[in-house]
């Protein structure tokens, strides 16, 4: 054998590593199996820093319990600690899609994190009757508890970078609605002309949806701090002892600075993937809020000339290999296909979460990589749509209220005080007839001038107004 390798076995059989690589024998397993997504762990580096995290306080709790000695628990909480910094990103190639239930993740986990304890204990890679990837880096544990309590950690962590990006693209949507403010327009209903609005309340409506957003998507994080640690297998806590789940868990929460909390039946908690669905769910709502503003965007600013042009998008590229001129919407149309892409997700999500079967719902792998695509797909979806669209949108001011002076839909506002059937004859005349609403109601003396002119204001028509005398 080389001495640029180092045999490992398990119980499959015996393999060659290469002496750089601080995984071991069933993370080349795992990259031999499952080379199905591309994307692997190191791509989310939230994952590796909640997977040190988790090993951490085992350690801890571990050492708590004296299942550990002071040379090892020092070792390994500085592997652990520089795995947390993200030192072995690159040692952490398993893909996220696999079979096995996370085992893989898990154990490339153990397996970096007992290398470079050894290492640091003076001992070589592989020497595992000093520090072993299962027997100390997994004592107390499961992947059925650590995996899931990582996921869910990462699944926070990961969050932050949608928050974020929803948080500024509610600002922008806002100060456009402030510089629209006096904007007037026609609103619509099943694409017709309904009553007039500003352009400013059509752009605090996309403002304020998205921030109910922030709300539900925090109040699914929190579901994520609830954890199984210290169930081990399927929540029994099987070979772990007395009191370990209430000490990992304490040392959890000093490690992450998280209100973490040991969930109250471990055994349900070890099966159960509801808090995935929820989350995935909050991200499938966000995805079809966005692509419907989205639609909106496309909608409002279509044409130049021949569709409503009510405000201009910003040109980002040539939009036609035939067509000279043509600019086409391709920042809301890529967000659009990202809501669909995290609507789909979702499906997955759910059909992977009823796909659970007795103590352990196996599927969590898909689960998780679902989610993690979804989040990461919105928030650069997200900072896509707010920089290089919503930022630099500007409004067709003139051609707006010149549609809402010529349109039937300002009819509604003297509904009130001709009634429904004069206001019926005014429209359908209108429209047979191309004399304006105005011109009808004074050449039939339905009203006087001043009071039609203070009914058909558009600004009058924008809020409630006192139908009283």
């Amino acid at each position: 054998m080389s001495k640029d390798v180092r045999l490992e076995h398990d119980l499959i059989g015996e393999k060659e590593i290469p002496n750089s690589y601080y995984y071991g024998v069933q993370t080349l397993r795992a990259l031999e199996n499952f080379n199905i997504s591309g994307i692997r762990l190191n791509h989310y580096p939230t994952i590796i820093k909640a997977l040190g995290e988790v090993k951490l306080a085992c350690a801890k709790a571990n050492f708590d319990l004296e299942l550990l000695s002071k040379e090892q628990i020092k070792a390994m909480t500085e592997a652990c600690n520089e795995v947390i910094a993200g030192k072995f990103n690159d040692q952490f190639p398993v893909d996220m899609v696999q079979g096995g239930a996370g085992t893989s993740v898990n154990m490339n986990a153990n397996e970096v994190i007992a290398n470079r304890a050894l290492e640091l204990m003076g001992h070589k890679k592989g020497e595992y009757e000093f520090c072993h990837p299962n027997n100390h880096v997994n004592l107390s544990q499961s992947t059925n508890d650590a995996y899931p309590t990582a996921m869910n950690l990462a699944l926070v962590y990961h969050n932050d970078k949608l928050i974020q990006a929803l948080t500024k693209i509610v600002k922008s949507f806002r100060t456009k609605a402030k510089e629209f403010d006096k904007v007037i327009k026609m609103g619509r209903t099943q694409l017709q002309d309904a009553v007039p609005m500003t352009l400013g309340q059509e752009f605090e409506v996309y403002a304020f949806t998205l921030e109910t957003e922030i709300k539900r998507i925090k109040q699914s994080i929190k579901l994520h701090l609830e954890v199984n640690l210290g169930g081990t297998a399927i929540g029994t806590g099987i070979n772990s002892e007395p009191g370990y789940s209430n000490l990992a868990v304490k040392h959890l929460k000093e490690v992450t600075g998280l209100d973490i909390s040991l969930a109250e039946n471990l055994i349900e908690a070890t099966q159960d993937t509801s808090a995935f669905v929820t989350l995935s769910s909050a991200l499938k709502r966000l995805a079809i809020k966005i692509s419907k503003i989205c639609n909106d965007l496309r909608l409002l600013g279509s044409g130049p000339k021949a569709g409503l042009a009510e405000i201009n998008l910003p040109k980002m590229q040539p939009g036609s290999s035939i067509m000279p001129g043509k600019v086409n919407p391709v920042i809301p149309e890529v967000v659009n296909q990202i809501a669909f892409k995290v609507i789909g997700n979702d499906v997955v999500v759910t059909m992977a979460a009823e796909a659970g079967q007795l103590e352990l719902n196996v599927m969590e792998p898909i689960i998780v990589e679902s989610l993690f695509e979804s989040v990461e797909w919105l928030a650069n979806g997200l900072d896509t749509l707010r920089t290089r669209c919503v930022d630099n949108i500007t409004a067709n001011a003139q051609r707006l209220r010149d549609d809402v002076n010529h349109s039937i839909g300002i009819v509604t506002a003297l509904n009130p005080i001709l009634g429904y059937e004069k206001c019926s004859w005014l429209a359908k005349t209108a429209l047979e007839t191309g004399k304006s609403v105005y011109d009808l109601v004074l050449e039939q003396k339905f009203l006087t001038k001043e009071k039609l002119d203070d009914a058909l204001t558009p600004e009058n028509m924008i809020a409630p107004r006192s139908m009283k005398g």
